[in-house]
């Protein structure tokens, strides 16, 4: 088992080895992923309320 200022010492060097995105790119994975939780929100809510009205249907 390494110590823990050993391991930390790891990490930061592993840090450099990290790409990270451009702004640009950071903001459009990010619209892509509101964009696909509002799609799946309007299908589950559409099935929702298409289901709910054939339950109401056929109780009440």
């Amino acid at each position: 088992m390494t110590s823990p200022l050993t391991y930390l010492k790891h990490v930061r060097e592993e840090f450099v080895h990290i790409v990270w995105p451009t702004n640009r790119t950071a903001v459009a994975h990010t619209l892509v992923v509101i964009a696909i939780a509002v799609a799946i929100a309007l299908v589950v809510s559409l099935f929702d309320y298409f289901f709910g009205s054939a339950v109401s249907g056929i109780v009440g």
